[in-house]
This record gives C-alpha cells, structure tokens and sequence, in this order.
C-alpha cells in the first residue's frame, strides 16, 4: 500500500514550517505598513486578485485541470471565502485600532480551537501529553497578551474583530481537512485567492474610497510582499503542511506566530518589546513540542513493543507475530 505522505515530504518539512512561520508571522506587521497607505478591504481585495490571476496563470502552464470537478470548485470557492475574505478581512480590520503584535498573538490560538474540533469532526487523537501542550502554549500566549494589554491601550473592537478573524480560519482548517478538494496547491490556492477577492470586493468599494489610496513606495513594496510570499508563498506552504500532518499539530505552529510577531512589529513598525514577551516564549515553546513530538515518537515505538519470551532484536516469525498482534 502507497503511503499518503512521502518521506522527501517527511524530510522537507522543518524547511517548510520555518518559512511558512517567518512569511507568516511578517505578514501583520507589512500588512500594517500598507495599511497607512490604503484602506483594509480595497487593499485585500487587489491583494487576492492579484495572486488569484498571478497563481492561476502558472497552473495553467502544468496543472491537471481535469482533476478539478464542480464539487472541488465550489469546496475551495467556499475555503476561500473563509481563509481569505472573512479570516484577513476582518483582522486588517482590527489592526486598525490594536498592535501587528497583539493580532499576531490572538491568532496565535488557532491550534487550540482546532485541536478541539479536530477531536470531534477529524477523529483526530487527543493525548494527554498534546492537551497539556496545548494549555501550555495558550497560557504562555495569554500572558503575553494580558500583559501586553495592560501595558498600552488597545481596542475592544479590534479586539473582537480580530477574534472573529481566528474563528474564521479554525473552521476553514477544519473543512479544508474534512473536505480535501482535489487539484494540485496551485489550482487551490488560485481559487481561493480569487474566491476571497471577488466575495470581498463588492463590501470594498461600497465602504471605502479608491481615493484614499496613497500610492507611495511604501504601499506598492507591502502589497508586492503580501501577494507574492505571504498570499501565494505561505499559503502554498499551510496547506502543503495540512496535508503532510494533521490539522491539530500543523496548527501548534502557530504558537511560534507571538514571539516572532513581536520581533517583526519592533523591527518595522517599531512597537514597544516588554521583558514579560520574551518569558511567555518558553511555555510557547515547551507546548509546542509536547504538541508535534508525541505522536511521531509514540507512532514509532509501537512496533518495536517487547512482547514476554521476545527480546528488542528478535527477528522469529514467532516473536514477530507477537509484536504485530
């Protein structure tokens, strides 16, 4: 039987997941620079028009659009709505009125969410070991966002809007997993971009006004960046990482997503760094390895179970009928 997940995927992984949480996390913080430059929406909604046509331009030169049903379309249109339109669009909303950090840090709990409804739609295993993991990494997020708030003044709303924002993207993690449309990363991502765009577009020209676009320098690098390494990119390299893991661990990286938040906000926005950020790292960290780390050990060590009468390097059919029993 084929495995699902090949081992060059298996040995490429700790690459991807480093670039996917660089890009990732530098995200909140260029998309703040854009924002003084251009209203919310309207720059999302050039954003993922953008990288739609740019993504979908490139599949059509090598991918098997065949393989692309109407059910496949209208799954990704519908991921695309949610990951794209309702997740960006209501956090560049909220980065309004509270820090690139502090959005980071909120979106940051996406995997316990997930881990939670992984549990009860994917039938995903939740181990004792990954639940303590998991509070880990929410307490260490959690103060660093109290502290955080307390420290500065940050909005009530954007605040809501931005824990709207999480809601979105934990269910459109949970259905990508539960739906698994077929067609290569290109062709999903393509529509997705496209789906966001054209859903979002309609809200952004009936609120904003084309007219307060500042088209500096400033502007046009943010948005180059947002379109290319984070909407085409980091999006490419989440949904390559979903596949390869499960919803619940491919999320605990997302704790990564405060620390390095918080280093991108000071490098380019230059937000305030407290010394309580940098001790709420380390439950971050610690959670994160109970998280990813359990269940590759625990998935190895079964079948080497030392059965009575059987020793570690026995090689009988005997013993060896025993392990797999």
């Amino acid at each position: 039987m084929r495995l699902a997940v090949s081992v060059p995927d298996r040995a490429a992984m700790p690459l991807a997941v480093l670039a996917f949480c660089l890009i990732w996390s530098s995200a909140f913080s260029v998309a703040k620079l854009a924002l003084y430059d251009c209203p919310p929406l309207l720059l999302l909604t050039a954003r993922f028009l953008l990288a739609g046509v740019i993504t979908l331009g490139a599949a059509a030169f090598y991918a098997d659009w065949r393989r692309l049903a109407a059910r496949d379309v209208a799954a990704l249109a519908a991921l695309g709505v949610l990951n794209y339109a309702f997740y960006l669009g209501l956090n560049y909303v909220g980065m309004l009125s509270i820090s690139a950090g502090l959005s980071a840090l909120i979106v940051s709990a996406n995997p316990v969410l997930t881990a939670l409804l992984a549990a009860v739609f994917l039938n995903e295993r939740m181990t004792w070991r990954k639940a303590w993991g998991l509070l880990l990494g929410v307490g260490g997020v959690a103060f660093v966002v109290g502290s955080r708030v307390n420290a500065g003044l940050s909005s009530p709303v954007g605040i809501a809007f931005t824990l709207g924002a999480l809601l979105s993207l934990v269910i459109g993690t949970i259905l990508f997993k539960r739906l698994t449309p077929n067609g290569s990363l290109w062709l999903g991502n393509g529509v997705q971009n496209l789906a966001g765009g054209l859903a979002i577009a309609p809200i952004a020209f009936t609120f904003e006004r084309v007219s307060d676009i500042v088209p500096s320098a400033r502007f046009f690098l943010a948005l180059a960046y947002s379109v290319i390494l984070v909407s085409i990119v980091a999006y490419m390299l989440w949904f390559h990482i979903l596949k390869v893991s499960g919803a619940t661990v491919a999320s605990s990286y997302h704790f990564l997503m405060p620390p390095l938040g918080i280093l991108f906000g000071w490098l380019l926005l230059g937000e305030r760094v407290e010394p309580v950020d940098i001790i709420g790292i380390l439950p971050v960290a610690l959670g994160i390895y109970l998280v990813t780390r359990p269940a590759q050990q625990l998935s190895t060590a079964r079948p080497l179970t030392v059965r009575a009468g059987c020793s570690r390097d026995s090689e009988s059919v005997e013993c060896a009928s025993r392990k797999v029993s």
